[in-house]
């Protein structure tokens, strides 16, 4: 709960926070008379505002300390640059990542100090304030009572709510623009290469005797789509988010192929064996700081060894395991490419082939991004693995 004082009460509310942020113990009310400045200060003492007044002036606001905290400090602009025992040298690719993360960090908890109130029926009792039920109904579902979100996380809330409407083109079939449509806190299909890399990829010849095929890790439901849409009659998706158990359902049932694929909550691996096992775990061995970063960092690369160890087992005579993963980790000094092929290989596997692609979304091209030496050499691929 966060509790304050307002108008001489004592007043209180139901705290959520997606990246699992404490509940604020220092919270002053702010309204349209508060200046950037002042917000800015508090915000990096540490001290929470629960916005009064007019939404529109809150987003303004909002924008106005995002220009405050990516304004350059003099010590950014030394960023290359580090000492040790007095001499100045290049810091290396996990130099920089760490500094990005805890830059990112720093970023997110300034910024997730302007807080917004909103009620059990999923309104905002503010002046201009869109309707955002539906939004929160899909991120939050029903509520009994008020409670506080920073209005950073509400934006994307419904942010995540139009994708979610108007949803993400990943092919083209017959003519038709077949779509994903992503629920809050599940992972966006939007790195549209490694869905090429599915499509084209030749299938194993185990599936001549048995068309079944196990996607592990489902998110969205998009490479059981693409499975599907390969003719592969059975395939078994599994997750252990209820948030993309949902979302994969939702998107099978819309596009139609609930006969070919079934959707169970599991850790990694369903009972049985499959003629072809895919799955595309996080890319970076590294901490999520929140729930939604679970697609992206895999701690320890513990669901990539888990997947590599399990494969053997549920794999049929002259199946295929089909690893999708980028080596931008390798890049930023976060695994080793000999660490990857020795895991393989303990595991009892080998490599068939392996299809490489080059990303091309726009941080891959933006030389003002803090990671933008370890995207311009990212590539993405797709392991073919059998049994040794």
């Amino acid at each position: 709960m966060l509790y304050w004082n307002e108008g001489g009460q004592q007043c209180f509310a139901r705290w959520h926070s997606e990246n699992g942020i404490a509940a604020h113990q220092k919270i002053q009310i702010g309204d349209d008379t508060l200046t950037a400045d002042v917000a800015y200060r508090l915000a990096c003492e540490g001290t929470a505002i629960l916005y009064r007044g007019d939404f529109q002036n809150a987003r303004q606001l909002l924008q106005a300390l995002v220009r405050r905290v990516d304004k350059p400090s003099k010590k950014s602009k030394r960023v290359n640059k580090g000492s040790k025992n007095g001499e100045t040298r290049e810091k290396t690719p996990l130099d920089l990542f760490n500094l990005h993360r805890l830059s990112q960090s720093q970023r997110a908890r300034i910024l997730g100090m302007l807080l917004i109130q909103i009620e059990a029926d999923h309104s905002i009792p503010l002046r201009r304030a869109p309707d955002v039920a539906q939004a929160c109904l899909e991120a939050y579902g029903p509520q009994t009572q008020s409670y506080v979100i920073s209005l950073r996380e509400l934006l994307g809330v419904i942010s995540a709510h139009e994708w979610r409407k108007k949803g993400v083109p990943i092919l083209v079939r017959d003519d038709e623009e077949i779509r994903i449509h992503p629920h809050y806190g599940v992972f966006s299909p939007i790195r549209g290469e490694y869905i090429e890399l599915v499509l084209k990829a030749p299938l194993p010849k185990a599936l001549i005797e048995s068309s079944t095929a196990f996607d592990i890790g489902v998110g969205t439901g998009v490479l059981s789509v693409v499975l599907a849409i390969r003719e592969i009659q059975n395939i078994i998706a599994t997750d252990q988010d209820d948030r993309a158990i949902t979302c994969a359902k939702e998107n099978i049932d819309r596009l139609g192929l609930s006969n070919q694929v079934k959707i169970q909550k599991t850790h990694l691996f369903p009972d049985g064996k499959a003629a072809l096992i895919v799955c595309n775990p996080p890319w970076l061995p590294a901490r999520p700081s929140s729930s939604l970063e679970h697609a992206v960092y895999d701690p320890g690369s513990q669901m990539l060894k888990g997947f590599l160890g399990g494969l053997r087992k549920h794999l049929l005579l002259e199946g295929e395991g089909w690893l999708i993963l980028s080596d931008i980790a390798e890049h930023l000094g976060l695994r080793t490419r000999e660490e990857l092929l020795g895991w393989i290989d303990a595991a009892g596997l080998s490599v068939i082939a392996r299809l490489d692609t080059k990303p091309h979304h726009p941080k891959a091209f933006d030389q003002t991004d803090a990671l933008y030496m370890a995207r311009s050499k990212e590539i993405t691929s797709l392991w073919r693995l059998g049994i040794k």
